[in-house]
């Protein structure tokens, strides 16, 4: 008990994250790093949290957790709203419990978002939101198109239209509500929030590799998820009524595999613009960090391939930070 409370208070505040774009090799290396500090995993992936999609979203398994506690896989069904806010309140609830057991919590996705939320402990606290206005543009999407709103929001605030996928019809809502709530831009509060000091004793790992072997990562992934089953994972989520109108089915993978199954393209080119677009995702998650305060990047063209060598590159600069 008294080995229990004196490791509880010296990893009180302790934070450890590790990102990088898709297809990095952040799962493999999370692990090896959570057995090396007693660590255990929170998924910073907008994806991975809904249950039964697996496939597409590369979704860590057991076998590959090896025995290492993992919170925010599985939890959500895929009808249910999975966001940013959502995420923070469990996120933090979830690093409160793994310190009180004395353990280092680990951040591991590629969500930046998602990360700098709990990171700088962002306030989303909302300022009475105007649902007439919210169920006016929902009208205007569906009458006119994702990118109808989004040229709207690139009118009022670039930067977050930069920022966001047009097809991330939410959060383009929610950006567009700020502003016309406020008179402010959501950027330039986001911004602010992020200028915060973090509540946490925290080390901000990206992982990166050369841009091709990324992408070749990227375009191998995608066809062992065809082969593992993707089409037919994405036709029993359809069969449960999962509809593309759902934030879950929005995701990479899903939504390019609906069109092929609703007839709207070829099998070929679903596939072809799933590649391009995870690439294009990739390419967006770098741009992200690079803005981010604080990172510590770890190359692997640099410094090697194998988690051993990662890691003695990574440990050190954990115990500079005190954990």
């Amino acid at each position: 008990m008294e080995e229990s409370r004196r490791k509880e208070a010296a990893n009180a505040g302790k934070l450890v994250i590790l990102t990088g774009p898709t297809a990095v090799g952040k799962t493999a290396l999370s692990v090896a790093l959570a057995k090396k500090i007693g660590g255990e995993i929170i998924s910073a992936d907008s994806m991975q949290v809904y249950r039964g999609m697996d496939i597409g979203s590369a979704k860590v398994t057991a076998e590959e957790m090896q025995g290492i506690p993992h919170f925010l896989i599985d939890e959500f069904d895929p009808a249910e709203e999975f966001h940013v806010v959502r995420f923070q309140e469990y996120a933090k609830r979830y690093i409160r419990e793994i310190q009180e057991r004395g353990h280092i919590p680990i951040l591991v996705g590629g969500t930046g978002f998602y990360i700098q939320s709990v990171l700088y402990d962002i306030d989303f606290t909302e300022n009475g939101s105007d649902h007439s206005y919210r169920e006016e543009l929902e009208t205007l999407a569906k009458e006119h198109g994702a990118e109808y709103l989004h040229t709207m929001l690139a009118s009022v605030d670039p930067a977050s239209a930069e920022a966001i996928h047009a097809n991330n019809v939410k959060r383009v809502i929610r950006a567009l509500e700020f502003y016309r709530e406020t008179g402010e831009r959501i950027s330039e509060h986001n911004e602010e929030e992020r200028r915060k000091a973090s509540p946490y004793q925290f080390a901000y790992f990206v992982l990166n590799d050369a841009r091709d072997r990324i992408y070749a990562n990227i375009d191998c992934r995608v066809d062992l998820m065809l082969e593992h089953g993707l089409v037919e994972e994405v036709r029993r989520l359809q069969a449960q009524g999962c509809t593309r109108d759902m934030v879950a089915m929005q995701g990479l993978g899903y939504k390019e595999i609906l069109d092929y199954l609703d007839g709207r393209c070829s099998y070929e080119e679903a596939v072809r613009v799933l590649k391009r677009d995870t690439r294009h995702f990739a390419k967006r998650q770098l741009t992200w960090f690079r803005r981010e305060r604080d990172v510590i990047w770890v190359n692997k063209q640099e410094i090697g391939y194998e988690p051993e060598q990662l890691l003695a590159y990574m440990l050190p600069e954990l115990a500079k930070r005190g954990i």
